[in-house]
């Protein structure tokens, strides 16, 4: 259905980080989850008042919660497209995301209200009605689940979108609840035995459970999270592909909202080269990296001596001392200042998260062990983090 949708709706339809085509997408997908849910909504809750059940009635409850949801990330992904402005000078893209969060919430309530209902019905039970009816809306209904967790699925990744992966994952769980309602059903059918509020109870929790996995995973993007290692190598494969480029590091990306990506980095170039040649590559680079990744881009030039063999002596026998303190740590901006009485070696070191020293020890042993291994030579180290998930040189 959603591919159909596409070919008549979205123009350019495979370019999936284009913002226009994402808020295509996100608008078809949304609308039809809307559209779904409702419909289930209607026709379960119609079993639940014809069997008296409060498993199908939280489970229509459910997806009620759901198509909310749908119309929430639907407004998420509008707003999210508004162009930039005085005020949000990088855009809005980020209410996506604010959106998803408000669906969990919207979630957890729902969820909370249906567990209460579900204690008080275990408290007084009443008896469920078994119907033919009842039961094939549920089976329908889980089929229809299984279709909207694939869609979801599919062109939540296609194009990169929190809410759309967590709708998928809220449709597969309903999925499994839907099949406890049922079971539930056909059980106290059959076996003479009212689980009904414990299916009910059961029901609730998969609620919860889908709420705050939703706010897991809507929450890290507002925080910061580091990028994903297939965006770190295609940065790296683009800039490293011209020639002018020995080297990259302190790659920052800041998000805000899918396909929308500041990024800075690192460039180690020849100090040998002509400045102009070298700003006119950078100029270059930075359009590349906008075009093919969508993100705006900024290089900062680190010029080295390729060809100063002092340099390149003093920079692996460094390497080499830090290796025996720890194998992770990586240095670079390495310089060699060679004064009167001393050689001063300057270089950053990368340190990596969850290092079992601070920073600032990790900087005395470094220095220590530098200036201890090298007759001649004083270190002078800045700390760095592996903020592009590696460096490469």
């Amino acid at each position: 259905m959603v591919a159909l949708l596409s070919r008549f709706f979205i123009k350019d339809r495979h370019n999936y980080s284009n913002t226009k085509v994402r808020k295509a997408y996100g608008a078809i997908c949304s609308v039809l989850g809307i559209v779904l849910n409702f419909l289930l909504f209607a026709f379960k809750y119609l079993a639940g008042i014809l069997t008296h059940s409060i498993a199908i009635t939280a489970d229509a409850f459910n997806n009620l919660s759901d198509g909310l949801s749908s119309a929430i990330t639907l407004a998420g992904f509008v707003y999210a497209d508004k162009k930039p402005d005085a005020s949000h000078p990088f855009g809005h893209g980020r209410v996506e995301y604010l959106s998803a969060l408000g669906v969990a919430c919207l979630i957890i309530v729902m969820g909370v209200d249906l567990l209460k209902s579900s204690i008080k019905k275990i408290i007084t039970p009443e008896a469920v009605q078994f119907g033919y009816l009842s039961a094939v809306i549920l089976i329908i209904s889980i089929a229809v689940k299984v279709y909207m967790f694939a869609y979801n699925r599919r062109y939540g990744k296609k194009i990169s979108s929190a809410a759309m992966t967590a709708a998928g994952t809220d449709s597969i769980m309903d999925c499994v609840a839907t099949a406890v309602v049922l079971l539930n059903m056909i059980i106290g059918h059959f076996a003479k035995v009212n689980i009904d509020a414990w299916a009910g109870l059961l029901v609730s929790c998969f609620i919860l459970v889908a709420g705050f996995r939703t706010v897991n995973s809507t929450i890290s993007p507002l925080l910061g999270v580091a990028p994903s290692k297939e965006f770190v190598e295609s940065v790296y494969n683009i800039v490293l592909a011209h020639e002018e480029f020995l080297g990259i590091h302190d790659l920052i990306v800041h998000d805000y909202g899918p396909g929308r990506r500041m990024i800075s980095l690192h460039g180690e170039m020849s100090g040998e080269i002509d400045l102009f040649v070298l700003h006119d590559c950078i100029d270059r680079t930075e359009t590349e990296l906008e075009e093919k990744l969508c993100c705006a881009a900024v290089i900062h030039l680190d010029p080295v001596e390729p060809n100063n063999a002092l340099t390149a002596a003093r920079r692996l026998e460094a390497q080499e001392i830090i290796q025996t303190i720890d194998p992770q740590i990586t240095i670079h901006d390495f310089r060699v200042i060679t004064g009167a009485d001393n050689t001063k070696l300057v270089f950053d070191a990368v340190v990596p998260f969850g290092f079992r020293l601070s920073d600032e020890a990790a900087k005395r042993e470094i220095e220590s062990a530098v200036s201890a291994g090298l007759e001649g030579c004083t270190a002078s180290v800045k700390i760095d983090k592996p903020l592009g998930a590696f460096d490469k040189e």
